[in-house]
């Protein structure tokens, strides 16, 4: 099996990340539902709007730091499985809402299920995958991810056509209740992460799993010795680790690769994509492109970017590795979006409609460079950068801080920005990515492709196969302190 069952394992865990762009794109659709905005008593640029997105963001934050929490006791597998039943929970109550307090409570549960399968997932695929195809294995992610943005758009375009009823946004809501009950059955059947299995001291069935996972017909020795690097590894880590979440700021060598993880995930925000991908039909219509051609641009951009996404992961990631396609998404992305800026400050009563053309060209051209940088490559180095004692909760942390939090500011924001600011707020993106992104990157940013977790360990000097720095043995005294005084109020 090998190879295959390690790809299958990953496809099917990102089941979660489809409900990741499932439950984000599809607001894309509910939004330009004239019966939704009707029923709600709004318009697509209001605040309510942009609270609607925002609370599902901002669930996600506390889903994410949640999947910290219980990821290293539980293990990778019940927490993806948690993270789909919560996602079912939270389907039924926003495609059953009679009033706004009803779809924002659906939006936040959906939301806090996504942020706990987003941080989740990663730490997963990463931790099944072999080193010379873990880009890929990880990149399944956000290629799940596209998906479910082209599932959603496509389902919110033909619930469109259907009469002028609540089930123009009631069915697209509803349909995220399907996958997320089979991922929560099908996780049952998926093997856990050989290194949770280890850290827990069940060595057996982790070196079967490490067999099934990787075995190619020639090459035990190469799992005998990944298994004994992985031991070797955790049992050097579960030595000087001190209970909670203090440990990954206090050990130097894991505050700075804890520091990256969240930057990657950062970086990615202000990218701008996730701001197209809520209010690309918004971005449309201010070109002059409006009913149902609205809704058909934008599921065709919807498509673009995924098929992008699986030609970079299938043939790319690992040989060109992470640096170098992160520093030319931030200069490529940059650059489109100053040329988006610039025809839209022509523009302004979209009355021209080559520059509309060129515009819609221009945002297309995000997502294309988004896939072949950030896309996947900020959920893979994120997962890859983290030790494994705190893979859980650091992933957690870069997730929900980095990623959801930052996210809850544009969700919020973007309606209004768009309609006061218009072309003008693209350059906040362009000045960040160029006065931020690009240093931080080329200075502080390790090229990890093709390296085991444990190899990137030695990188980074926090483990270098059992010589621990003078800092981690400070800790492993302190963690020692803290143990002995939590066992004293016990007694």
């Amino acid at each position: 099996m090998g190879k295959y069952a390690n790809i299958g394992a990953a496809v099917f865990a990102a089941l979660g990340s489809f409900l990741f762009g499932y439950d984000a794109g599809v607001m894309t659709d509910v939004i330009a539902s004239p019966h939704f905005l009707e029923f709600f008593d709004t318009t697509d640029t209001s605040s309510i709007i942009g609270a609607i997105n925002s609370t599902f963001n901002g669930g996600a934050v506390f889903g994410a730091l949640f999947g910290g929490v219980i990821m290293d006791k539980y293990g990778r597998k019940k927490t993806i499985a948690c993270g789909a039943v919560i996602a079912v929970v939270g389907g039924i109550l926003q495609s059953a809402a009679y009033h706004l307090a009803m779809m924002l409570i659906g939006r936040i549960i959906a939301g806090f299920a996504v942020g706990l399968l987003s941080m989740s997932i990663p730490v997963y695929q990463a931790e099944i995958a072999h080193p010379k195809i873990r880009g890929l294995i990880v990149g399944i992610a956000q290629q799940m991810i596209g998906v479910g943005f082209i599932v959603s758009t496509w389902v919110g375009y033909g619930s469109h056509h259907m009469p002028n009823s609540s089930f123009q946004w009631r069915f697209p809501l509803a349909f995220q209740v399907l996958p997320a009950a089979l991922l929560a059955l099908g996780m049952i059947w998926l093997p856990e992460s050989p290194r949770h299995l280890i850290a827990t001291d069940r060595l057996d069935e982790a070196k079967s799993i490490l067999r099934k996972l990787h075995y190619d017909g020639s090459n035990d020795e190469w799992i005998d010795n990944e298994f004994s690097e992985i031991k070797m590894t955790i049992d050097a880590e579960k030595a000087i680790t001190a209970p909670g979440w203090l440990i990954m700021f206090q050990v130097p060598e894991w505050r700075k690769r804890l520091t990256l993880a969240t930057l990657v995930q950062v970086f990615t925000q202000f990218t701008g994509i996730n701001v197209i991908g809520y209010y690309q039909t918004i971005m449309y219509k201010a070109l002059g492109i409006t009913g149902s051609r609205n809704l058909l641009v934008a599921g065709i951009y919807n498509c673009v970017g995924p098929l992008a996404n699986l030609i970079f992961i299938t043939f790319f990631i690992d040989r060109w590795g992470r640096k170098k396609p992160l520093l030319f998404g931030t200069i490529a992305i940059a650059i489109a979006l100053i040329c988006e800026a610039a025809l839209n400050s022509q523009n302004e009563d979209a009355s021209n409609r080559s520059i509309s053309i060129a515009s819609v060209f221009f945002i297309f051209s995000v997502t294309v460079i988004f896939s072949w940088s950030f896309g996947p490559i900020s959920w893979t180095y994120m997962s890859e950068v983290l030790p494994y004692q705190i893979r859980g909760k650091g992933s957690a942390f870069a997730t929900g801080i980095g990623n959801w939090l930052v996210a809850t500011f544009w969700a919020q924001i973007s309606p209004l920005a768009l309609d006061k600011l218009g072309w003008k707020f693209y350059f906040l993106f362009v000045a960040f990515d160029l006065a931020v992104t690009i240093p931080v990157i080329f200075f502080f940013f390790k090229e990890t492709k093709g390296l085991s977790l444990e190899e990137i360990d030695v990188m980074f000097g926090g483990r270098a196969l059992g010589n621990l720095s003078d800092d981690m043995e400070k800790n492993r005294a302190h963690g020692a302190g803290v143990i002995q005084e939590e066992r004293a109020e016990k007694n």
